[in-house]
């Protein structure tokens, strides 16, 4: 009787570690709308963070694991007075980008927020950019930040049009550990080869669970996740570029790679070739600090806002019609048990502005919820049915739309119309109405925590396309700094 037994030759490079490799090391195509809209993405995200500063379940995380520990030419940390070795900098700067849910957004098979890829980015680009001045080299350019976001979005968002790693109960932020190793490799003067090594590892990595993410276990863990996987990333390609080896089939390997142990033994391969097509197409989270697939419902209910604000009473029924992914993700009835609850909560999004004429971060705080019986009340009269249009063009790459509709039924028999949205202002169909809320929304988020100065002088620059691309990345984070 024979058996099976293991060939231990090194197989070639699995080619996605190749053609994600070869992808970052080259020049961009020349995209105006990539790289000005990287721009954009810069703002938000780092505004995002800002406000995400105001909240002390947030800033408990921040800082040195050793307290009182200071690293000279470490990595900062915007908006605080933190320098940090840059593994710890980019855990803590995903953490306040994510923290409230108000970064950018990709949808397809596969969800996520590119921007959150940020953490790495920045945090390997101030240290590199100091460690190169020191030595009387050229600092880093917040050019090279821009190009590195461009990339980072474009090797998550591809992998996610055709991959529902959520439909085998993977995270998303996979991918944020995905992109993150390949750009820093790239960063610190990686090879091919050891990109292709660096990537192995963030493959063979153990991958987050969803668990987090939904009923009957959302938590807070969902708005740090995404810095714990850029950090892991930024520690991967460190110890790729220390000599440590790479695993060639990490995603093919029979029984132990990837797409045998994690992905139900499906291929993974890119839908389309790496380019600029994410940056270009993100959606930007402008106007509420909701979870992408509610933010036209939250429109929708702004719209009926003034028709039942002093009728909350005489509601009987609220319909919510919607895409198959937000009945998926975050259509919940009963206990919301904490924010990180709330804020994944279809119906939850839509009773507050309903009642308050507004969507803020602190409206998903347990004072506020408490405070407020009447919000559950109004959830209890919701019904959500699938549309199947709005869920056929959630997919369809000419549309992507992400549609709500709403409509109110009242005891006395009378009925609002039925209020539909299909675009959100992030999306790229309404760009030009969109693009100046984001510049109101940045300098919002600038005033939470710099001075009047400091905060238009930030301002200015970012709006200077010329003038951000030629300032080194230490300089920048230096006027992020209080």
């Amino acid at each position: 009787m024979s058996l099976n037994v293991d060939q231990s030759e090194r197989p070639p490079y699995d080619p996605l570690l190749g053609q994600i490799a070869e992808y970052v090391m080259a020049d961009l195509p020349k995209s105006k709308t990539a790289w000005e809209t990287a721009r954009y993405c810069l703002m938000d995200t780092l505004g995002c963070g800002l406000l995400a500063l105001r909240f002390p379940e947030c800033t408990k995380h921040l800082g040195p694991i050793v307290e009182g520990t200071v690293v000279p030419g470490g990595s900062r940390v915007p908006g605080t007075q933190l320098r940090l070795d840059p593994i710890k900098a980019a855990w803590d700067i995903g953490c306040i980008v994510r923290w409230l849910d108000y970064n950018d957004t990709w949808l397809a098979a596969e969800w996520g927020h590119p921007s959150d890829n940020l953490g790495a980015i920045l945090a390997v680009c101030d240290y590199l950019s100091q460690k190169r001045r020191s030595s009387q080299a050229k600092p880093v350019t917040m050019a090279t930040v821009l190009e590195a976001m461009i990339k980072a979005h474009e090797i998550q968002g591809v992998l996610a049009l055709n991959h529902a790693f959520n439909r085998v109960g993977l995270d998303h932020v996979l991918l944020v550990k995905v992109a993150s190793t390949a750009v820093v490799a790239w960063l610190k003067g990686g090879s091919k080869a050891q990109i292709m090594d660096a990537l192995s590892h963030a493959w063979v990595d153990g991958q987050s669970l969803r668990t987090y993410r939904h009923a009957p276990n959302a938590g807070s863990r969902k708005s740090w996740a995404a810095g714990d996987a850029t950090s892991r990333a930024v520690r991967l390609a460190d110890l790729v570029m220390r000599g440590e080896m790479g695993y060639p089939s990490a995603l093919t390997a029979s029984k132990w790679g990837f797409q045998d142990v994690s992905f139900g033994g499906k291929d993974i391969k890119l839908e389309r070739p790496l380019s600029t097509y994410v940056m270009e197409n993100v959606l930007f989270k402008i106007s509420f600090p909701a979870e992408f697939h509610a933010q036209t419902a939250v429109e929708a209910a702004l719209e009926l806002h003034p028709l039942v604000k002093n009728r909350a009473n005489d509601i009987k029924k609220i319909r919510i019609f919607t895409h198959e992914s937000a009945i998926r993700i975050i259509s919940k009835q009963g206990v919301l048990n904490n924010p990180a609850d709330r804020d994944h909560c279809l119906q939850y999004m839509i009773a507050v502005p309903l009642l308050f004429g507004s969507l803020i971060a602190e409206h998903y705080e347990t004072d506020f919820h408490d405070s407020h019986p009447e919000i559950d009340q109004l959830r209890d009269k919701m019904e959500v049915h699938e549309e199947a249009r709005y869920t056929t063009e959630y997919l369809e790459s000419d549309k992507r739309s992400i549609a709500n509709a709403i409509e109110i039924e009242f005891t006395d028999g009378s009925k609002t119309e039925r209020v539909v949205v299909e675009y959100p202002v992030g999306h790229m169909r309404r760009r030009e109405e969109g693009i100046p809320k984001l510049v109101s929304k940045f300098e919002q988020n600038l005033l939470t925590r710099f001075p009047a100065k400091q905060a238009k002088d930030i301002l200015t620059l970012c709006l200077d396309d010329k003038a951000l691309q030629e300032t080194a990345v230490d300089d920048f984070m230096s006027m992020m700094t209080i």
